[in-house]
C-alpha cells in the first residue's frame, strides 16, 4: 500500500511524533511505501510531496513543528471550493495512494470527512493545543502547552508578590477554555475565565478586593483569549483597565502566545502523537477508513469522521476541576449563584 501523510492547520508539538509513529509503523511493519505532503492540503494540490524512509524519520520524536510544513488552506470553503477537491481527487489518484493520512484540528478534520464522502480513503489524527477536537479525550499538543503555561504563572506569582499587583495573564483558547482552566489551576490561580461561563467583571473585581481586605495584596487572574468582553479593547486589555479602575490596585497584563504552541513536546504528548500515529496505520491496513483516531478513557480507539465534524468539544460547568476550584476558593467569574 502507499499512503501519504499531511499536516494542517496550526503547528503544534507532536505532529513530528505522530510523523514518525505514522511513518515508522508503515514501513517497518507493514511495508507500506509512505509520502510525505508538504504544507498541508496545498501540498496534495500542487503535488508537492516526497517519499519518507527509515532515515528521514529518525530523530523527529522531540522535535517542535512539523517537518512537513502547514497551511490554513481549506479547500472546501472558497469560491472555487469545487474545482480544488477535485483537484485534491485528481492528484490522490496520480500519486497513486491508497489513504491520506490528515494531522490536523477541527478544520482538518472536517475536510477530511468531505474528501472520505467523495471517495477517499481518509485517516484523521486530531491534534490541537485546545484540546476542544470532538471525540477524544486529549489532543496531543494540550499537555506540552499547558506545562508553557503553567511555567509561566508559576514565574509570574514572585513578581506579583514583590509589588503587589494583579497580574492578568492571557492564554491561547478561542472558543474552548481548557488550558486556561488546567493552567490555571495547576498555577494557583485566583480568578480563572473561559468562554464557556459568562463571567461578570464586577464580580471579578469583588473577589481582588476581598483577597486584598484578607491580608492578601496581589492575584492572579488567567483567561482564555476567547472570553466575550463588552467593549472593542482585547479581552486581557478590558480587564486589565478594568480591575486597575475599580480596585486600584496596581495591574499589569502578560500575553503568552505562540511561545504556547513552539518547542519539544512534552513526554506525555510525544508517547499519545505515537500511540495515534501506529493506530492510524492500523486502521490503514485493516482498510477501516472514514475514522479518526482517539484516546477515550486512557485507550486508544477511533470513530467515525462523520462525528466529529462541525462539533467542539467545551468545558462544561460541572467539570471537577471547576467543583474543586470553587470549593478551593477559585473564582470563575460567576454572580453568587449562578
Amino acid at each position: 500500500m502507499k499512503i501519504g501523510i499531511l499536516s494542517s492547520g496550526g503547528d503544534c508539538p507532536g505532529i513530528n511524533a505522530t510523523i514518525r509513529g505514522v511513518g515508522k509503523t508503515a514501513l517497518m511493519n507493514y511495508g507500506m511505501t509512505v509520502l510525505g505532503i508538504h504544507n498541508g492540503f496545498s501540498g496534495l494540490m500542487d503535488i508537492d510531496v516526497e517519499e519518507l524512509s527509515e532515515r528521514s524519520l529518525s530523530g523527529l520524536l522531540n522535535l517542535g513543528g512539523t517537518i512537513l510544513g502547514t497551511s490554513r488552506e481549506k479547500p472546501f470553503k472558497h469560491a472555487d471550493r469545487n474545482q480544488k477537491p477535485d483537484m485534491i481527487c485528481l492528484n490522490y489518484d496520480k500519486l497513486g495512494l491508497d489513504c491520506l493520512v490528515c494531522i490536523g484540528g477541527n478544520g482538518t478534520q472536517k475536510t477530511a470527512d468531505k474528501l472520505s464522502r467523495m471517495g477517499l480513503n481518509v485517516i484523521g489524527v486530531p491534534k490541537t493545543i485546545d484540546n476542544d477536537v470532538w471525540g477524544t479525550d486529549i489532543t496531543f499538543g494540550f499537555d506540552t502547552a499547558v506545562n508553557i503555561a503553567t511555567e509561566a504563572i508559576d514565574r509570574l506569582h514572585s513578581t506579583a508578590s514583590a509589588h503587589k499587583r494583579v497580574m492578568v495573564v492571557e492564554v491561547m483558547g478561542h472558543h474552548a477554555g481548557w488550558i486556561a482552566l488546567y493552567a490555571g489551576m495547576a498555577g494557583g490561580a485566583d480568578v480563572i475565565l473561559m468562554p464557556e461561563i459568562k463571567f461578570d467583571i464586577r464580580k471579578v473585581n469583588e473577589v481582588i478586593l476581598e483577597r486584598f481586605r484578607r491580608g492578601k495584596p496581589y492575584s492572579i487572574v488567567v483567561l482564555a483569549e476567547g472570553i466575550r468582553v463588552n467593549s472593542k479593547k482585547r479581552p486581557v486589555d478590558y480587564l486589565t483597565y478594568s480591575i486597575e479602575e475599580a480596585t486600584h490596585i496596581e495591574t499589569r497584563e502578560t500575553v503568552l502566545g505562540y511561545i504556547q504552541r513552539g518547542g519539544n513536546p512534552s513526554p506525555f504528548d510525544r508517547n499519545l502523537a505515537t500511540r495515534l500515529g501506529g493506530h492510524a496505520t492500523e486502521l490503514i491496513d485493516e482498510k477501516a477508513f472514514g475514522r479518526m483516531v482517539c484516546l477515550q478513557d486512557s485507550r486508544i480507539s477511533s470513530i467515525p469522521l462523520a462525528e466529529v465534524s462541525g462539533k467542539l468539544k467545551l468545558v462544561t460547568p460541572d467539570h471537577d476541576l471547576i467543583k474543586q476550584g470553587r470549593r478551593m476558593g477559585i473564582s470563575f467569574g460567576e454572580k453568587d449563584g449562578e
